[in-house]
């Protein structure tokens, strides 16, 4: 006996279930970034990556195919620990849920990295980078505040290259820590101080090289909202050249390094081409720091791009499809109970008003006037016989037919018909129709009356 619901249930192949699973991650989940440590690494002669990533309770399968992978500085060995960014897949044939990477690199440094990188493209949209916040330098300085660790090489080198270039220049120290959590509140807090005293004309903010964790401070929300909201011109020196910190693109100015701050604060006109020369270099820096942005968005927009692939809506119409198809099988079922219940009711109603009652009275009325309309239609008739006959006698009379018939003849000339000798000259040929034939004649004279 079957089930009462087989009707209506939706039976699906394996194939079918994975198809839809995988839909599902890719769509619903999409890409992931994800620490995690790696296991069992495969490289295959094909040039693919297959790995576990795993931490101390679970484990996920994992593959980066050549494309992805050749662009990993170093190969991965088991235990290291990684960031990668991925997308959820799923294996259809054999079921396995697994990742798709396309990005891995060291986990601290990369977590670091995408901290910097969100936190970059946020102020960016705020506009806190925009140029037109930016304040111009005072022509000429006397007073110069400094933020920084008050034992660090780089308040030395600062005190140092002001005191070679302009020993005039009175110097305010803000000492505060460089590294570290207490170092972001003690920033942001020397910042506040100097724009309250209003005692220094530009603000040096910075330290000397390091890690990118021990630079980390200065690439903190709260230091760059406070260089921004500074009414005091702050140039950032942050790290060696090649470091490169949120401050500096807040910072009303920025210096490669300590030394090169002091230089851009205590200008002169034997410095002049230097100061051009590190314009330039800014503009270069900048440059390039803005062409790693416009990569990282082109990159945000090839992911979009492949999240929104044909490929993938196509699976998701199939999906629609099937929602649909259930959806229509269940609305058929419940109309038709629908229509049979009417059915019913209609039934009932008819058999309480059955026509067969006034049916031999409705015939008696139809034959009636079936009799009445035929003898209409007689007279009708009769009426139309006569009219005709009529007018068949009329048209006889003055038919030309009867006219030829009592001896007369009708002359043609080119299909025209002669009324008059004044028609004709001598030579025209004449066709001559009598009642019964034509007579084709050629005119040799002709004798007008007088």
């Amino acid at each position: 006996m079957p089930h009462p619901q087989s009707a209506t249930r939706a039976v699906l192949t394996v194939s079918k279930l994975n198809r839809l699973a995988k839909n599902v991650l890719e769509t619903e989940i999409g890409q992931i970034w994800l620490s995690a440590e790696i296991s069992n690494f495969v490289a295959a002669s094909s040039g693919h990556w297959y790995f576990t990533l795993k931490d101390e309770r679970a484990q996920i399968k994992a593959a980066m195919f050549k494309g992805a992978n050749q662009r990993v500085s170093q190969r991965p060995k088991e235990g290291d620990k990684i960031l990668v960014r991925a997308n959820i897949s799923l294996y259809e044939p054999r079921g396995d849920y697994q990742l798709i990477v396309d990005f891995m690199e060291p986990e601290g440094e990369g977590q670091l990295k995408q901290q910097f990188d969100q936190l970059k493209i946020k102020l960016a949209a705020e506009g806190l980078f925009a140029h037109q916040h930016k304040q111009a330098l005072p022509e000429a300085i006397s007073k110069v505040g400094v933020i920084t660790s008050a034992t660090g090489a780089a308040l030395h080198d600062i005190l140092t290259v002001l005191k070679r270039r302009n020993p005039a220049i009175e110097v305010v120290i803000y000492p505060t820590q460089v590294q570290g959590e207490a170092a972001v509140t003690q920033i942001c807090h020397a910042i506040q101080i100097a724009n309250r005293r209003k005692e220094v004309q530009v603000l040096i903010v910075g330290r000397g090289g390091g890690s990118l964790e021990d630079l980390w401070c200065f690439n903190h929300e709260s230091v760059a909202r406070a260089i921004f909201n500074s009414t005091v011109p702050i140039v950032s020196a942050v790290g060696h050249e090649v470091d490169v910190s949120i401050a500096d693109f807040v910072a009303d100015l920025r210096a490669p390094t300590p030394s090169a701050a002091a230089e851009l604060v205590s200008r002169d006109q034997s410095a002049l081409v230097l100061a051009i020369n590190t314009l330039q270099q800014q503009l270069s820096k900048r440059f390039r720091a803005r062409l790693n942005e416009l990569g990282y968005e082109q990159t945000l927009m090839l992911q979009r791009l492949q999240r929104n692939h044909p490929q993938k809506q196509l699976e998701q119409k199939f999906q629609a499809v099937d929602q649909l198809s259930q959806r229509l099988e269940k609305n058929m079922v419940a109309r038709v109970a629908t229509e049979k219940v009417k059915q019913q009711n209609l039934s009932q109603r008819l058999s309480l008003n059955n026509p067969q009652k006034g049916v031999a009275q409705r015939l008696k009325s139809v034959n009636e006037f079936e009799q009445r309309l035929l003898n209409q239609w007689r007279k009708l008739l009769e009426n139309k016989h006569q009219r005709l006959a009529n007018a068949g006698q009329l048209l006889d009379t003055v038919s030309p037919l009867a006219t030829l018939a009592r001896g007369y003849s009708i002359n043609f000339k080119q299909q025209k018909i002669v009324k008059s000798v004044r028609q004709l000259n001598q030579g025209d040929k004449l066709t001559t129709r009598f009642v019964d034939g034509e007579v084709n004649s050629e005119i040799l004279s002709i004798k007008p009356n007088k």
